[in-house]
């Protein structure tokens, strides 16, 4: 049996930037170990998998060791494959996950994705998430990640932090934030929970940043950059309760595995 596999790589322009995810269209889902030793042997931070479903399409994202509830690069890796290689006809396409139905749209402009935001609140750090830090923030704050406001654009990107504290938090991982010097806000991302010490471009996690900072900015439509050794742009719209992250997808790799 062979499976059809592309590597793309999300919020890029050209290969080797953004974030590379595979993505494997299946015509009905396999086993959930199966589908989990092939995110493993790909060693990415994030596989998906998708089959149809009535006009729709299923779709699951996992890492080398979990699987996870949202993931955004992954997401626009996969319309990528359906509107690029797969003959979709449609300008939109649905996905069901585990987050809701999350709508991706081909524009001028990249694939805009529908996603749902989630508004941090400030809390009180726990120890290991401020050791691990290693500098005082300027905020700390949790939605389905701790989310950390440094002071600056160069803080952000000269933080090293103790990710061996981090793996024994509770939420699914830290990101850290501040605003940029050409970009509305910068970022970095870490989810060794996971075990994915540094994810490059992460788009779920610009469903936190975007109504944080949609309200420390007074605007809706923002540009971030992600500090990652492959670097990532990112423009984010905030509407409602939904948050729209636009971006470009390349090719990097098609082949096909045996099963």
């Amino acid at each position: 049996m062979y499976i059809d596999i592309y590597q793309v790589d999300a919020f890029a322009e050209r290969v080797f930037e953004g974030n590379p995810a595979a993505v494997y269209p299946l015509d009905a889902w396999i086993a959930d170990e199966l589908l989990q030793n092939i995110a493993q042997a790909n060693n990415l931070s994030e596989t998906a998998f998708f089959v149809p479903y009535q006009d729709k399409f299923q779709l699951r994202w996992f890492t080398s060791s979990h699987e996870v509830n949202l993931c955004g690069h992954a997401t626009l890796a996969a319309a990528h494959v359906l509107f690029t290689h797969l003959n979709y006809q449609k300008s939109e396409i649905c996905f069901t996950t585990k987050s809701g139905d999350l709508l991706v749209t081909k524009r001028s402009k990249g694939l805009e994705m529908d996603f749902p935001a989630s508004m941090p609140k400030p809390i009180i750090a726990p120890d290991n998430l401020l050791l691990g830090l290693g500098i005082k923030p300027k905020a700390v704050l949790a939605a389905f990640d701790y989310i950390i406001e440094l002071e600056d654009e160069l803080a952000v990107a000269a933080l090293s932090p103790d990710l061996a504290l981090w793996k024994s938090l509770d939420l699914r991982g830290v990101v850290v934030t501040a605003p940029g010097r050409n970009v509305d806000f910068v970022s970095r991302c870490f989810f060794p929970k996971l075990d994915v010490d540094e994810d490059v471009v992460t788009g779920s996690a610009h469903c936190e940043f975007a109504p944080y900072w949609a309200h420390k900015r007074a605007k809706h439509k923002l540009k971030a950059k992600q500090l990652s050794s492959r670097t990532g742009f990112i423009s984010c719209q905030l509407q409602g309760d939904r948050v729209l992250i636009t971006g470009k997808a390349v090719d990097n790799m098609h082949g096909k595995i045996t099963l």
